[in-house]
């Protein structure tokens, strides 16, 4: 029930709590709430805040459940039953982000090949793959050399000395005295979503062009990873010329995921007492939020990249999040408070897919306290009132969806 629960509360802050804490903050303005809108919004490029922990904690809870979840199939009826259930999840999973993304709405290339549910599919996958075939040691050293090989091709790979970026490709162009490219560059949207586009040839043109080479680069588009991308990656980029679910920072998502499966293991130890697994669970997350910050000296800790360092320090996070929901809801019984979390942890895709599909829950909201209703509020009880009405109504149409499916024994499974 713990881990249910934890999926929800990574869940809440996805689907409207964040909502609620900005409109909050933008109705007055003071410490906590400009601590907790601070927290709630990602770093831009280095660094960690809390909404930097809700995609790798989901993807650690998602190891931990596969422990739960393929343990059962392996003892029931062997391998490759599980597998076939593992790749038939990965692929349903792989197929509903590129859904959630628009699908073939855009046509090509303007739809995404990557994105949140496709990394939560491939981390996911890989590491089922990997728990099936090998024992708990070998996965430790898999998941020690996951990290440190991508540090190791991020550190030492040369790339191109070119920033993969909007302003420094139009620079480089003004530079070079093309003022044609550089208007170019400045002016359309995603090139990576339009066909034939003149700035992504303009670009390409560029950084093929560029013959300096560098090493050991984590700037945004100037690494290995997002260099990658824009050579490799097909269809639309999130960030124009790279994506921050792309190729090569998927490796270093497997270990997010066979952290969780350690976690996962170390539940499942009938032999170990629960106050004993709330104290290695501590002292573990502990321990990979220390080493993580140690390594931001050489490898910063980055989300877009998702840098070994950032897979520690997140990791670390998440397994302190789980010892302390473990130890109040699965061992002190306290069970109560948590039920709308159990929810919506139990139908966590269903209602990420269904905010999307309407637009999102605010926006369903705007229909029954927005317009008139909102400007009433803003006017007669607070200036932004209306606001956090209409997120506080989202966020609660989100809980009475998911409380609907659950009373029914309704799960969406991938």
């Amino acid at each position: 029930m713990s881990l249910d629960a934890l999926r929800g509360f990574d869940m809440f802050w996805i689907i409207g709590a964040d909502a609620i804490v900005q409109a909050l903050h933008g109705m007055a303005q003071s410490g906590p709430t400009r601590f907790l809108a601070y927290e709630l919004d990602h770093a831009e490029w280095e660094g960690f805040r809390f909404y930097d922990l809700i995609f790798p904690l989901f993807i650690f809870i998602a190891g931990v459940s596969l422990v739960l979840s393929l343990s059962k199939v392996l003892e029931q009826v062997g391998r490759a039953a599980a597998v076939k259930r593992l790749v038939r999840r990965t692929l349903l999973l792989f197929a509903a982000g590129i859904f959630f993304y628009g699908g073939f709405s855009r046509g090509w290339p303007g739809m995404r090949m990557t994105g949140v549910l496709n990394r939560i599919a491939l981390a996911y996958g890989f590491a089922g793959l990997l728990f099936c075939f090998f024992k708990p040691r070998t996965l430790v050293a898999i998941c020690a050399g996951l990290l440190v090989g991508y540090w190791a091709l991020m550190t030492f790979i040369p790339i191109r000395d070119i920033q993969l970026t909007k302003d420094s490709l139009a620079r480089l162009a003004e530079g070079a005295g093309d003022a044609k490219t550089a208007a170019l560059l400045k002016a359309e949207g995603n090139p990576s979503m339009v066909k034939d586009s003149p700035a992504w040839a303009a670009a390409e043109k560029l950084f093929f062009a560029t013959t300096n080479r560098v090493s050991g680069k984590f700037a945004p588009g100037l690494n290995v990873s997002d260099h990658c991308d824009f050579q490799y990656l097909p269809g639309r980029k999130w960030d124009d010329f790279y994506d921050p679910e792309g190729i090569v920072s998927t490796i270093p998502a497997v270990a997010t995921c066979l952290l969780g499966v350690f976690a996962g293991l170390l539940l499942k130890a009938q032999v170990v007492p629960e106050r004993r697994k709330i104290a290695y669970l501590i002292a573990f997350g502990a321990a990979g939020v220390a080493l993580g910050w140690l390594w931001n000296f050489q490898f910063p800790v980055i989300k877009k990249i998702w840098t070994s360092s950032y897979v520690l320090v997140a990791g670390g996070y998440s397994a302190c999040f789980l010892a302390a929901f473990y130890w109040i809801v699965d061992v002190l019984h306290f069970q109560g408070w948590c039920r709308p979390l159990v929810w919506m942890g139990t139908n966590s895709i269903t209602v990420y897919l269904a905010d999307n599909l309407v637009g999102g829950f605010g926006r369903l909201a705007s229909r029954l306290v927005g317009g008139s209703v909102k400007v009433w509020c803003d006017v007669h009880v607070a200036q932004g009132f209306g606001e956090l009405l209409v997120a506080v109504v989202g966020l609660l149409l989100a809980f009475l969806l998911v409380r609907f499916l659950y009373q029914r024994n309704v799960f969406l499974r991938f």
